[in-house]
């Protein structure tokens, strides 16, 4: 057994978090967290109608309760609503990301705070603070890790989320260190998801975010009860880096506790323009760039992309599935099916990921036709690329490239593209734009308001 630290990383982790007032929060933090919850209301509005939370709200077996469920009539308890908006949040894989290793910090923190706020009784700058706590530990852990949690077969977003939303409950409600600590040692017995979703594009990772929101809380009040957790979660024996990641040495906890309030990770927080995953958006960028080129469907022979290595086992392969997807999610894990619609759409909206547009004849003789080639100096995962070299029929080569990922720190979207993705996001639920209105109003004041009573205005 090896020898006990004097004090752990999580207990480092939390002495910080803990003693975070909303005034040490840098203004470029809670701008980008403002932009989170405008991407996550919207997010949770689109998905209302979407036969996956239908079925989970109908398996909750909860007697209602205060917290919301937005774009939902009554009320639920703290864990169903945290579920459901964390669940409609990730559902269709647009939700915010980070660009350090992908892991998805918005449907896991802010159903969170959200739910135990509005149970509780916290205020807007409660709610501020254990959002920016959350997310700051989400992607410090994402970092440690890299690409060590996909290839033990885990998905980074539900396993580090429950830790992630546990730190973001404890400092919503002002618990102490101690409690706080042993809530991230209990979210770590609670972390579960594993990446099979991939073989035929199931809908387990769509409640992924969902059910890490709802541990955290659970794993909150425990620690608030005084259940005791292990202090030695992250770096221990038998603890959560050596339980949910696959790494060829021994984890760097230094991207965890170093320089903490001074280099904030929760300000570069990437908001995705197309309604897949994370590493397919620049490909997709590509296959426009190829269209406004006036290159069509029909004019390519083959395509081949240069990729990173950590990419393939979720993007690329088995290549049958991805040329051919079996169902509108796996569509939206397919590099080949992305870059299709998007050269031949000029988008990659909800509207593309449909039984549709998976069964058109020339979206998929399309897909046949693209394939991939490992790039050594691919920088994945820091940076997040897209290469495409199109031969056409008359034999001529067309190469292009997208460095970075639009709506990243590189190239942030801007707020007049957030407002838009948000309208739309929210027509696609079926509300007006004057409820549109309404909600991004809320938005924008959330973090200053004196409780969180005005959400219940979102339920239907």
């Amino acid at each position: 057994m090896t020898e006990l630290p004097k004090i752990s990383v999580s207990e480092q982790f939390c002495a910080w978090a803990a003693g975070l007032a909303a005034g040490d929060i840098p203004t470029d933090v809670r701008a980008a967290l403002t932009a989170a919850l405008l991407d996550f209301a919207g997010l949770c509005v689109a998905g209302r109608g979407l036969d996956y939370v239908g079925a989970m709200i109908r398996s909750w077996d909860g007697a209602g309760g205060d917290c919301t469920a937005i774009g939902h009539e009554g009320g639920m308890d703290s864990g169903g609503a945290a579920l459901v908006n964390g669940t409609a949040a990730h559902g269709e894989d647009y939700d915010d990301t980070f660009e350090g290793t992908p892991v998805h910090t918005g449907a896991v923190i802010l159903p969170a705070v959200l739910a135990a706020g509005e149970r509780f009784g916290a205020s807007g700058a409660d709610v501020l603070r254990g959002a920016a706590a959350g997310t700051e530990l989400m992607c410090r852990m994402a970092l440690v890790a890299k690409t060590g949690i996909h290839r033990a077969g885990f998905h980074p977003t539900a396993v580090i989320g429950a830790l992630g939303a546990a730190a973001a409950v404890c400092a919503t409600l002002r618990l102490t260190p101690r409690q706080m600590t042993d809530a991230l040692g209990i979210a770590g017995s609670f972390a579960s998801g594993i990446i099979e979703y991939l073989a035929e594009g199931s809908w387990t990772k769509r409640l992924h975010a969902g059910w890490a929101a709802q541990c955290g809380i659970r794993a909150a009040l425990l620690g608030r009860e005084g259940f005791r957790g292990p202090r030695t979660v992250l770096e221990g024996e038998h603890g959560f880096f050596h339980g949910f990641a696959n790494m060829a040495t021994a984890p760097d906890f230094a991207p965890l506790t170093g320089a903490l309030g001074a280099d904030w990770h929760a300000a570069r927080i990437a908001f995705k323009p197309y309604a897949c995953g994370t590493m397919t958006q620049p490909f997709i960028d590509c296959a426009v760039m190829l269209r406004k080129k006036g290159i069509a469907a029909g004019d390519i022979d083959a395509m081949e992309c240069k990729v990173g290595e950590g990419t393939v086992h979720r993007l690329w392969e088995p290549l049958a599935e991805k040329r051919k997807p079996t169902t509108p999610y796996s569509a939206k894990f397919s590099v080949p099916f992305c870059i299709a619609v998007g050269l031949i759409d000029g988008a990659a909206g909800l509207g593309q990921y449909t039984e549709a547009r998976i069964a058109d004849p020339g979206v998929l003789a399309l897909a046949e036709r693209i394939s991939y080639r490992i790039d050594p100096a691919n920088e994945y995962p820091a940076n997040y690329t897209g290469h495409i070299r199109a031969t056409l029929r008359d034999g001529s080569v067309v190469a292009v490239e997208q460095p970075h990922m639009r709506g990243g720190a590189r190239e942030p979207m801007t707020a007049d593209e957030l407002a838009a993705k948000f309208r739309a996001n929210v027509a696609f639920g079926g509300w007006t734009e004057a409820r549109a209105d309404e909600l991004r109003a809320y938005c924008a004041g959330l973090f200053d308001a004196p409780d969180l009573s005005g959400l219940r205005a979102f339920r239907d």
